[in-house]
């Protein structure tokens, strides 16, 4: 709750012009997120329409950050993966790595079985196989929209990237979720500052 006391009153302090940059700013940090920094902005003296959407970009900024790295580390990962199996494939056939392409017979690594061998393996631990769970029965704009309750929107979104959802997909439900839970607590914060000015 500090961190919270201390955005406000540099909200206060700051000239107006620079205010909604400092919302955005507090809308980047995991467990304040944009609905909170809408809150931030609006008790700060920002009109709530400005605090809200300072605090949704500055939310959603952070968000399209972790999730294109996520998915570019992801897709390297996978990658090197399918190298090295293809490298043990050819060196269990007899045939130097590179000289020749894999049997037609080989079905292609599937980043599925990747996910199952690491099933296999135990090496899941027990949030990401809850995560799972949860994206199995809820889908990406369930786990998008019901995140912020229980996680950072970071967080979800990352565990989404990294679990192979595509990027623009994310993003669009991170988005939409990001600029729903802002705009509702926003609304609620900005009616009950209305009613006690």
């Amino acid at each position: 709750m500090d961190l919270i006391t201390r955005f406000q009153e540099l909200v206060a302090q700051m000239p107006e012009i620079l205010q909604p940059l400092i919302v955005a700013l507090a809308g980047a940090v995991p467990f304040i997120e944009g609905e909170g920094a809408a809150a931030i902005g609006i008790v700060g003296g920002l009109h709530p329409a400005v605090a809200i959407t300072a605090g949704a970009i500055g939310n959603f900024l952070c968000v399209f950050v972790l999730v294109t790295t996520s998915s570019r580390a992801r897709s390297a990962l996978v990658s090197r993966r399918r190298r090295a199996a293809a490298s043990r494939r050819e060196a269990a056939v007899g045939v130097p790595a590179g000289e020749a392409a894999a049997p037609a017979t080989t079905a292609p690594v599937d980043e599925a079985d990747e996910v199952d061998e690491v099933d296999e393996r135990g090496r899941k631990s027990a949030r990401r196989e809850k995560f799972q769970n949860a994206l199995v029965r809820y889908g990406v704009p369930g786990v998008s929209l019901l995140g912020p309750l229980l996680l950072p929107t970071q967080f979800t979104a990352t565990m989404l990237a990294g679990s192979g959802v595509s990027t623009a997909r994310v993003l669009f439900w991170q988005g939409l979720a990001i600029a729903g839970w802002s705009t509702l607590i926003g609304v609620i914060v900005g009616g009950a500052a209305h009613a006690v000015a």
